[in-house]
């Protein structure tokens, strides 16, 4: 029987996610990668190869990391690829929850979000959309 040769530098699609879920409810929290690391015991080198998905969680860890970040296990795996043939119309959701998480991952987007919260006024923040959807539009 012969074997498929695998790249074992290719990411796959679900680690990537599971990586980027880490690291945006670690910065929705406002905590370091030391600080994930010191509650796990692991350096912050591997934190950092779990977020962008080069290393793979197992079972066990994704526990630990699950209870240090207050979140079910299943918080990493929503809004996840799908892993099989999908239509047209799922895979553009797809595409929209990916960049809504790669945004959550960012700095810009978890200051973006906490601030757009506490902003109470419903006219003001309708006003915030129209201006992002017309600077959008201009470019």
């Amino acid at each position: 029987m012969s074997r498929v040769p695998v790249d074992r530098k290719a990411l796959n699609a679900i680690d990537v996610h599971v990586g980027k879920k880490i690291r945006s409810r670690r910065m929705i929290l406002g905590k370091s990668q030391e600080w994930l690391g010191e509650q796990l015991d692991l350096s912050f080198q591997q934190i950092q190869k779990y977020e962008k998905g080069v290393n793979r969680v197992c079972a066990g860890r994704l526990q630990q990391i699950s209870d240090a970040l207050g979140v079910k296990p299943s918080y990493f795996f929503e809004d996840a690829p799908a892993t099989g043939k999908s239509s047209p119309a799922s895979r553009e959701d797809e595409l929209s929850q990916s960049d809504l998480t790669a945004l959550l991952a960012t700095r810009d987007g978890i200051n973006l979000v906490r601030g757009f919260r506490a902003i109470k006024h419903k006219q003001s923040r309708e006003t915030i959309l129209a201006l992002i959807a017309a600077i959008a539009k201009a470019q």
